[in-house]
């Protein structure tokens, strides 16, 4: 008996020490002096009941432990020119992180932010500057989601970090012009992320010095992923690009985040051309089906 005792506490005592070590300390949250604490950004027409669900779902559950703050429409217009009476409802919480670790950009929500994909926010925050930070996006409400950057331009700006406002101003174009490709070329959120990230590493390797270098890099580019555009769309992506070869923005400083975002899109797609395959597939095998029962009662009554 006794025996059996020691061998039980023995036995406990291992996992106490096992779970030590696997298991977080919640209630002693680690504050980084360096970088300083996550921030978190509120869409301003959020109810109290939607901001308090918004803070769920970016697990903020200790107020000490994050900044927290409120973007308005009235910021909308202060960083990118933007509408002063626009209803702001996307939050974003972001955490800065060490030189070197890029940026990581998720949507917790995808369901409720409804144009705007994780990549396209990726994106245009590399276009106005953004590096090395972790970006988490929601809303309680179905919103387009273009809110939450300004949100994450606001809390750049608190944090004393300067960015440059026509760069500012040219990601929000961005992701602009991205969402107009899916609505009115017919173009997947997938294939219009993929199409971007190419043409701004093309940019990279190219470094174009005239208008008609961007618009070759841009055929190339659209004749690389077979994507056709009318003359109207295609002239959309000439101007964005050519404005940011016009800022002289250095695409080779994020070239890896590039890269990151690339791989990302291209094993969305192969997952989308996988399912409409097994749909296919389906879609087949209960139309033979259905042929085959017709077969049979067009038989039965010969």
């Amino acid at each position: 008996m006794k025996r059996f005792i020691k061998l039980t506490a023995l036995f406990t005592l291992m996992i106490s020490l096992v779970a030590a070590f696997v298991m977080p300390v919640s209630a002693d949250e680690v504050i980084n002096e360096k970088l300083g604490v996550p921030i978190v950004v509120y869409g301003g027409n959020l109810t109290e009941e939607q901001k308090t669900e918004t803070q769920k779902l970016l697990e903020v559950t200790d107020p000490e432990m994050v900044d927290e703050y409120t973007v308005t429409g009235e910021d909308l217009a202060k960083y990118i020119g933007g509408n002063p009476n626009s209803r702001m409802f996307s939050s974003a919480k972001i955490t800065m992180e060490e030189e070197g670790k890029g940026l990581n950009v998720s949507i917790i929500t995808p369901d409720n932010i409804t144009e705007v994909t994780s990549e396209m926010y990726a994106n245009a925050l590399l276009t106005a500057g953004v590096e090395n930070a972790t970006v988490v996006v929601a809303s309680p409400v179905k919103v387009t989601g273009h809110s939450a950057l300004t949100g994450i331009y606001k809390a750049y700006d608190v944090e004393g970090v300067e960015l440059d406002k026509e760069r500012m101003e040219l990601a929000n174009e961005e992701l602009n012009v991205a969402t107009d490709l899916v609505s009115s070329a017919g173009l997947s959120k997938e294939q219009v992320s993929e199409l971007i990230t190419q043409i701004k590493q093309a940019l990279a390797e190219q470094k174009p010095a005239s208008v008609e270098d961007v618009e070759r890099i841009v055929q190339e580019q659209l004749d690389k992923l077979e994507i056709s555009l009318s003359e109207k769309d295609r002239q959309l992506l000439i101007d964005l690009f050519d404005k940011m070869r016009n800022l002289n923005i250095d695409f080779d400083q994020v070239k890896n985040q590039l890269n990151d975002i690339a791989s990302k899109v291209q094993e969305q797609i192969g997952d989308l051309l996988a399912d409409e395959g097994f749909w296919d597939s389906v879609g087949n095998f209960f139309k033979k089906i259905f042929e085959a029962i017709a077969e049979f009662f067009t038989n039965l009554f010969k």
